[in-house]
């Protein structure tokens, strides 16, 4: 997961179906949910779920760093790269799973984080996978009888985060506050509010899709 940011950029500009080392095939879906710490640990606890990266996607500048897309001038979103095995999860149910882990009417960002790196959006490999993505805002739309502020869109080029910034949920480095990267990142989901917000819009219904949530 961690490789040169520039290569896998180029990489997944083809198609989003590959074969692995092993010779299975997998597929690739990609996610701005708000902060791509708590996007990633929530789909790495999706079943059929091989790898999970998080980037940036959809602004102007090439290559962009964490400090240029924080300036929220750059027009990237925060986002994950979720690689699947398609024998055993389908992108219409990652998507499904997707529309339960986020706030999806809130226009402004997501949960304590504001600004247009942090709002949602589904970015699609295919027409097919577009039209997929629009079905499930759509019933999203229709469950919670509010409009849905999500953006379906075709993917451009998913530009890899920094090293530091994957896995971070499980990470055991310590950082300048003395907690451990996991630690921090339990702090931050607490603080933040997440999985009460979640809860409260979709009650039992919340984090469907996943086998458990960090």
């Amino acid at each position: 997961m961690h490789k040169n940011k520039l290569a896998l950029a180029v990489a997944m500009m083809g198609a989003m179906a590959m074969t692995s080392a092993q010779g299975a095939e997998t597929a690739v879906a990609i996610f701005a949910g708000g902060c791509f710490w708590s996007i990633e640990s929530d789909f790495d606890h999706a079943p059929g779920v091989i790898s999970t990266t998080s980037g940036y996607i959809g602004g102007h500048v090439n290559n962009p760093t964490y400090e240029q897309v924080v300036t929220e001038t750059t027009g990237h979103r925060e986002a994950v790269r979720v690689e699947y095995d398609p024998s055993v999860t389908s992108y219409e149910k990652l998507v499904d799973t997707f529309f339960h882990l986020i706030d999806p009417i809130e226009t402004r960002g997501q949960f304590c984080d504001y600004g247009e790196s942090y709002t949602t959006a589904i970015y699609a490999a295919t027409g097919e996978e577009l039209k997929q993505a629009q079905a499930g805002k759509d019933a999203t739309a229709e469950a919670l009888g509010k409009p849905v502020a999500t953006a379906i869109e075709m993917a451009p080029t998913f530009w890899p985060a920094e090293d530091y910034h994957q896995d971070f949920w499980t990470g055991e480095e310590k950082l300048q506050n003395g907690l451990t990267r996991a630690e921090h990142y339990a702090r931050y989901r607490i603080g933040c509010g997440k999985n009460q917000q979640v809860e409260a819009i979709w009650g039992n219904e919340a984090f469907r899709g996943l086998d458990g949530h960090a």
